[in-house]
């Protein structure tokens, strides 16, 4: 039970700055997942080319298959890696948006989740 004003404000000042750190710790984990995700694009559309270039230059149809299945199979392998990679990076930005409230959570007797 609060016992004072002042009390009561320093709640809410510790509340807002956890807000505010928060925020602040999910937006920097946002921008992470952008940049990568943009990163990722970047080299999937040069691969692409790269790859179309290269197709294009062939002469004989089953060479052309085989680059195709070679990067179809080398897509996927990075496709798969990347998105694991990207639900690690919202794991993260979500655990560092939750630790400036966990403080005041377990003076009311709440325990962080575990995720």
């Amino acid at each position: 039970m609060m016992k004072t004003f002042e009390d009561m404000q320093s709640m809410n000042k510790e509340g807002l700055e956890a807000a505010a750190a928060s925020s602040a710790a999910l937006t920097k984990g946002y921008q992470a997942v952008a940049q990568e995700y943009a990163d990722f694009s970047k080299k999937s559309f040069e691969k692409s080319a790269a790859v179309w270039e290269k197709a294009v230059a062939l002469k004989s149809f089953d060479k052309v298959v085989e680059v195709q299945q070679t990067f179809a199979k080398e897509s996927f392998d990075a496709a798969i890696a990347e998105f694991t990679k990207l639900g690690e990076m919202y794991v993260d930005a979500a655990k560092n948006a939750f630790k400036p409230f966990e403080a005041s959570l377990a003076a009311f007797g709440v325990k962080a989740p575990t995720l």
